[in-house]
């Protein structure tokens, strides 16, 4: 029998990557973004809206099971606490962090009434340390580590795991809009912008999505059964340090 993942923010970078792995394992998988996928099933979605994440959920649960959700959807801000106005705020938190309670809370329903299902957050490295003019950022990547940790415990009855898988730096676009930003920002060298943020990973490199995926992969599946309430750490040894 086919499984059905829905994930948020699935059309590019580790979300992509995701996508492209799940389809291959032969899950059905529907995306739901702001901006168009060419694989699996795409759903135009603000998750930033959670009559919207609900009402696409219900649409997809009436015909679907909802085995694995993957919230995903998220953005990057740099600023320290004085530098973050309410505005910028606001919005890392109305994507990152009000995004993931809508998706959570929309497949709960169908997950209860299945008996089973894996729930995985995407938050960061920055769920366990703090990095420097991260703020807003830093905290929604917490938030979402507890959401991870509160869900696992209220649904485990219900043979519900969630758990949260925190990447470190990870070469996607994200990634290079953020680099490209700081260098036309303080106009340093991009090239020895990238070879330092390898170097400060103790693998010596930057992780890849491909290796995110198949994190998120091994965490949907019955390999993962007793795993619960977890962040799961794929960060190169970066905050062993």
């Amino acid at each position: 029998m086919t499984k059905t993942c829905v994930i948020t923010g699935g059309s590019s970078g580790i979300g992509l990557s995701i996508m492209q792995l799940f389809l291959a394992n032969n899950y059905q998988v529907f995306n739901l973004d702001v901006a168009a996928s060419t694989i699996g099933e795409f759903r135009q979605c603000d998750v930033t809206d959670s009559n919207n994440v609900q009402n696409i959920i219900n649409e997809i649960a009436a015909t679907n099971t909802i085995d694995v959700l993957i919230s995903n959807a998220g953005i990057h801000f740099s600023g320290n606490i004085e530098n973050t106005s309410d505005e910028e705020f606001q919005r890392v938190f109305d994507i990152n962090v009000k995004g993931a309670y809508a998706a959570v809370k929309a497949v709960l329903p169908a997950m209860k009434q299945q008996a089973q299902g894996s729930i995985i957050l995407m938050a960061s490295e920055q769920a366990l340390v703090a990095k420097r003019n991260s703020f807003a950022y830093n905290l929604s990547k917490a938030s979402l580590a507890s959401i991870a940790k509160t869900t696992a415990l209220d649904y485990a009855q219900f043979n519900i795991r969630a758990n949260a898988i925190c990447p470190g730096t990870i070469e996607t676009p994200l990634y290079h809009q953020a680099i490209e930003k700081y260098c036309k920002k303080s106009g340093a060298d991009i090239n020895e912008i990238h070879q330092e943020e390898a170097q400060l990973q103790p693998l010596g490199r930057l992780g890849q999505p491909e290796e995110v995926a198949e994190l998120a992969l091994f965490l949907a599946s019955d390999k993962a059964k007793f795993i619960t309430g977890s962040l799961q750490v794929i960060d190169g040894g970066y905050t062993t340090q």
